[in-house]
């Protein structure tokens, strides 16, 4: 059975490992950083719910004593 070759093994996988690195790098190069979102001003929001005007009250079943 013959010997299997690996001398050039060192040099491919090398190789390979800076091909990757330099695609990573180009690739984190086209990216945009992280910006803050702008603030908006709450008056100029406008919403198209038919419940916006007005403010409705969740109770939990459990957050109040029971009446009998």
């Amino acid at each position: 059975m013959p010997q299997l070759d690996t001398s050039t093994w060192f040099t491919t996988i090398m190789t390979m490992l800076l091909t990757l690195y330099l695609i990573m790098q180009l690739k984190l190069l086209n990216m945009n950083p992280y910006q803050l979102p702008l603030t908006k001003n709450p008056s100029l929001q406008t919403h198209s719910t038919r419940w916006q005007p007005k403010w409705t009250k969740t109770c939990l079943p459990h957050s109040q004593p029971q009446q009998f």
